[in-house]
């Protein structure tokens, strides 16, 4: 395994752990997001600071803010990744989405990250949804079950 593929590796088990101070430490100060429009959270984030601050300030916009609640075990924290290719900077992550809503239903979709590790720090991600719309149904009804 590549020095790249490890930090993007360790970025997935901190976000698995609910290890933030970690997740942070491996983060680029100009790190970047970019998810479906779609979702909750979606769209772009630049910054380690700003993406700090959107945790502590508004955390419903974010990807923790939405998927913690309905991750309450390492069950459903788990997400498997295998690292599928490398090019350069670049990694391509497989991963598996879980969760489990207030109801008791479950949720499990396929995730492929795209991500780029700049000076030996993880500096961009960039998600496709196996199947965007179920992912926001889901959601949408977990919502509403809270």
């Amino acid at each position: 395994m590549t020095h790249n593929a490890a930090i993007v590796l360790d970025a997935i088990r901190a976000v698995e752990e609910r290890d933030a101070d970690g997740l942070f430490g491996l983060y680029h100060d100009d790190v970047e997001f970019h998810d479906a429009d779609s979702l909750p959270y979606g769209g772009s984030a630049r910054g380690k600071d700003y993406l700090r601050r959107q945790l502590e300030e508004h955390p419903e916009q974010t990807w923790l803010g939405t998927w913690g609640p309905l991750q309450p075990s390492e069950a459903e924290r788990r997400m498997e990744p295998r690292v599928i290719g490398e090019h350069g900077d670049e990694v391509t992550v497989l991963y598996t989405q879980r969760a489990v809503s207030p109801t008791g239903e479950r949720f499990e979709a396929p995730v492929v990250g795209l991500y780029r590790v700049r000076d030996g720090k993880f500096a961009r991600a960039q998600m496709f949804h196996y199947d965007t719309a179920s992912l926001v149904a889901f959601l949408e009804r977990a919502a509403a079950a809270s």
